[in-house]
């Protein structure tokens, strides 16, 4: 099992790496849904306007995690459950909209949304729990 603790200890001592990791994370969320993905709208199967939806959310997320990062507060754990509650709730639209355009989908889009899902839920756990571990 990996030993979390130095990694937990160093981003506490500074939050403001985590939130920079989500805000850059969401830009690159925003930047393949609608930028690379709307382009290979048929590859994929998703409509480009769900994808544009999608990219919206992640734009709105990316500067929720930049102005965390860049106005730290005492209460920076509070906003981290934020986004990571936030987080989860655009995995679990995600997950939605996959089984709601489940006939239109091809497995490349079914792969890249998993995948998304998959990366998306790991830092929201481990936001999650950054936000209640405490120095020891």
């Amino acid at each position: 099992m990996i030993n979390l603790h130095p990694v937990l200890d160093k981003i506490i001592s500074n939050p403001k790496l985590i939130f920079l990791i989500d805000g850059f994370g969401a830009i690159l969320s925003m930047f393949l849904l609608g930028f690379v993905l709307i382009k290979l709208e048929r590859v994929i199967g998703m409509p480009a306007q769900t994808l544009y939806i999608l990219a919206g959310i992640a734009g709105i997320f990316s500067i929720f995690s930049f102005v965390c990062a860049f106005r730290i507060t005492k209460n920076w754990r509070t906003l981290l459950k934020i986004i990571a509650f936030a987080n989860l709730s655009y995995c679990l639209l995600t997950f939605s909209l996959l089984f709601y355009h489940q006939s239109q989908l091809t497995i490349f889009g079914i792969v890249y949304f998993l995948l998304e899902i998959l990366v998306i839920v790991g830092l929201a756990l481990f936001e999650l729990k950054i936000a209640g571990h405490e120095l020891d």
